[in-house]
């Protein structure tokens, strides 16, 4: 694909780096710049507004990352989000077994099944680059229902396209789903963003959370299915303080903020992300406020009469959300 360049405030190239095609966004105006990897997951890996990066990393090149795969950016999860509690999931009543001969797919500590297998995926394709004079953008499309060991874990035929957005110095991350399947393909998807703030230590960073749920855990990370009601001072401080919950109840056009000295990034979800998973642990420079379509185990979890809230998308139909990432401060 040529690359493009427009007489306007918004630019759109696709540029080579350590021999990797990369494409850039960038907002001259608001001086922000994103940089996306489809043969990597599609993951934006980097996203910087004056210089500074918003987005946690712990490469130092693109090389050293093709070499040896990790979660930074702003990675996509599916087609299970999360944790599975079983090399298993239910869904429409029936009970599907993953093959770790045909495919492989990553493990938590305890050994159970998470985030699904597409984060590293290098079938994704580039199908819209433009700019014009409102934002830059590209869209690129993964077909999952083209890979038989794909196929093999998650026998629902669908195609995914994902789509970048810069506009205002706003990113905003556009999902579609279409379910080619003859029957309805259950949903449990979401991102696993890395944030961070550069302007002071993590322990100074404060954090608001516009939640009013909490799903409880289990030792090994599952939810029990109960729910509690939640809340939080306006601000908290990170100070002495680590996360790794699931929260539900999000408060309608509140955003999930972390703020230093004066650097911000605002987070806010689409209606069709319900559920967040925050992540901060204590000792790192990162913070994930994570979008999803339900909670970890959802597939289970609702075959078990223990969460309603399973969304799925009927045959022939597509399902679509947005999440958006606004800096401010820099």
């Amino acid at each position: 694909m040529t690359p493009r360049t427009q007489p306007s405030n918004y630019f759109a190239h696709e540029i080579e780096v350590d021999s990797m095609r990369v494409i850039r966004l960038a907002d001259a105006a608001n001086r922000t710049e994103i940089s996306i990897l489809p043969e990597l997951g599609n993951m934006a890996y980097d996203m910087r507004v004056k210089g500074h990066p918003l987005l946690w990393s712990p490469v130092e090149s693109l090389e050293q990352w093709r070499s040896r795969p990790a979660q930074l950016g702003i990675p996509f999860l599916g087609p299970w989000a999360n944790r599975l509690d079983q090399d298993a999931y239910f869904a429409n009543g029936k009970r599907y077994s993953l093959n770790s001969d045909v495919a492989a797919y990553p493990r938590d500590p305890n050994g159970l099944p998470i985030h699904g297998i597409l984060l590293f995926a290098k079938h994704w394709k580039v199908v819209r680059l433009s700019a014009d004079s409102r934002r830059a953008e590209v869209a690129s499309r993964l077909e999952f229902w083209r890979h038989p060991e794909w196929m093999a874990q998650f026998p629902f035929a669908h195609t995914i396209e994902m789509a970048h957005r810069l506009s205002m110095g706003e990113l905003e991350v556009r999902l579609s789903i279409e379910n080619h399947s003859t029957e309805t393909m259950p949903l449990s998807v979401g991102f696993h963003p890395w944030y961070q703030i550069t302007d002071c230590p993590r322990d100074e960073w404060r954090v608001h959370l516009p939640v009013r749920m909490r799903y409880p855990l289990s030792d090994k990370f599952i939810p029990t299915g109960e729910t509690q009601p939640y809340s939080t001072p306006d601000m908290v401080t990170l100070a002495n303080t680590e996360v790794d919950d699931v929260f539900g109840g999000i408060n309608p056009g509140e955003e999930f903020t972390v703020q230093g000295k004066s650097q911000k990034v605002s987070v806010r979800f689409g209606p069709k992300y319900p559920v967040a998973v925050v992540y901060a642990p204590l000792g790192c420079p990162f913070i994930c406020f994570e979008p999803m379509t339900g909670i970890s185990n959802a597939f289970n979890l609702a075959h078990a009469g223990l969460y309603p809230g399973l969304q799925s998308i009927p045959p022939g139909e597509t399902w679509t959300e947005s999440f958006w990432v606004k800096p401010s401060g820099y």
